[in-house]
């Protein structure tokens, strides 16, 4: 019996992962131990979730862009610039390591990622991939002391934007630094609920937004990205009055239950919601002045 033969594409697309196949293996062995420890900490709060998820999604950008970052370095010369981009990576990395660093331990993997690709495949590579790298920066664990700098004037605007639009509305709150007080009921916004970590996630969301629809125009671009921070604060605003008012309405228990994780929910399709109402916006108005522009270019 004769066997089937292989389609030319396939077997390419074989042979370039057969080759990657000693890179893929160092990676997991530098790399493996420090996201299991990961999954078991900080990861496994409510403030670093989007850990995970992140990485997820930046290897889906990677496998996703695969086919044109090879087609792109095809017969480009390797860059040398790589080698002192891969030390400075694997000293991070080593520090990081054996000094309890997480910004040196995980963010040495995106630096080792570039020298890699520099060495291999030259810098189409980079630049092919450079979206799947930049995102991965959103996994990193920021550094304690910056966070609890920021952190805390989030919380404090957050909580005195959601206590004046509720007691617009008739309800009986007062606040206190991050405290609110609704009716009998006391509740701290805590990190999680508008912290710099969530500003970060919703960032990232509105970022990947701006990857997968790839528009043309400079502008709605470069705007939208700008207006992902005040929709992020807006949403954490939504969250956190959804919480108060469950707490009031239902009672501590409900709060602080399976609604507490269903307001997280709520977070991130308020922000993909108004992401693409303020997108939608911006397209209309791309269009509108194009539109003006053609007329004006009439004779």
């Amino acid at each position: 019996m004769v066997a089937p033969a292989i389609p030319r594409a396939s077997r390419q697309t074989l042979a370039q992962w057969l080759a990657w196949l000693p890179i893929i293996a160092g990676l997991m062995v530098l790399y493996l131990p420090s996201f299991l420890d990961l999954f078991r900490t900080i990861w496994a709060t409510d403030e670093q979730k989007h850990g995970p998820i992140v990485l997820s999604v930046a290897c889906w950008l990677a496998w996703r862009n695969w086919p044109n970052m090879w087609q792109a370095s095809e017969g480009q010369e390797p860059s040398t610039w790589g080698w002192p981009i891969f030390i400075a990576g694997l000293l991070l990395y080593i520090i990081g390591r054996s000094q309890d660093i997480l910004l040196f331990e995980v963010g040495s993997i995106i630096w080792l990622l570039v020298a890699i690709l520099l060495l291999t495949r030259g810098t189409a590579a980079v630049k092919a991939q450079w979206f799947a790298l930049f995102f991965m920066l959103f996994m990193i664990p920021l550094p304690g002391a910056l966070v609890d700098a920021l952190t805390m004037p989030m919380k404090t605007a957050v909580s005195y934007v959601a206590e004046h639009v509720l007691f617009w509305l008739g309800y009986p709150i007062a606040r206190s630094g991050v405290i609110l007080q609704i009716g009998q009921y006391k509740l701290l916004v805590a990190d999680a609920c508008a912290g710099l970590h969530t500003l970060f996630t919703l960032e990232a969301l509105g970022l990947l937004y701006l990857n997968i629809i790839r528009s043309d125009s400079l502008l709605r671009n470069v705007t939208l990205a700008i207006l992902i921070v005040p929709i992020s604060f807006t949403a954490n605003v939504i969250r956190v009055m959804v919480l108060t008012l469950i707490t009031y309405h239902f009672g501590d228990e409900a709060g602080q239950g399976f609604l507490h994780g269903f307001a997280g929910m709520v977070l991130f399709l308020t922000a993909l919601l108004l992401i693409i109402a303020v997108d939608s916006l911006l397209q209309y108005a791309v269009r509108r002045r194009h539109r003006r522009a053609a007329r004006g270019a009439r004779p």
